[in-house]
């Protein structure tokens, strides 16, 4: 019996792309939300999961790639930057400790009119969610702990 020539070719044609493998897409929420929790190397907001850190912006919530003792590069904060307009304080939760900012990421942040604080991830997910519900500029960087 079989398929019928257009239905066998467009189940090919799905095969052709699964076996390409899975597409992975930058983790992006587009959205402002508070983080409900912290912990085993990930956050909980909006009814969602991420498991590694996040960049909290105007913007959205993204996927960042950064690890505990990672440096603090201006690099590593571009996305931040970009979005200097709409953020006035800059949240950056460093981990299980506080790491002070190197001075040229605090440089960068300054040209562009950003005041960073930076404070344990535990601490920056605290004050970011009270800063987010008085409609603050702030954004986060938040380490995954």
């Amino acid at each position: 019996m079989g398929l019928p020539p257009a239905t066998f070719s467009q189940a090919n044609q799905r095969c052709k792309t699964l076996a390409k493998g899975i597409e992975i897409r930058n983790a992006h929420f587009p959205g402002r939300a508070p983080i409900d929790a912290y912990g085993n190397g990930g956050f909980r907001f909006a009814d969602m999961s991420h498991r590694g850190s996040l960049l909290c912006l105007p913007s959205g919530i993204y996927g960042w790639d950064m690890l505990q003792g990672d440096a603090l590069t201006p690099d590593r904060f571009q996305k931040v930057l970009d979005e200097a307009a709409e953020i006035e304080v800059l949240l950056v939760g460093t981990g299980m400790e506080l790491r002070p900012l190197p001075a040229d990421l605090k440089a960068a942040l300054r040209a562009k009119q950003i005041s960073s604080d930076p404070m344990s991830t535990g601490a920056a997910v605290r004050t970011f969610n009270i800063m987010l519900s008085e409609s603050r500029a702030v954004a986060a960087a938040l380490i995954a702990v």
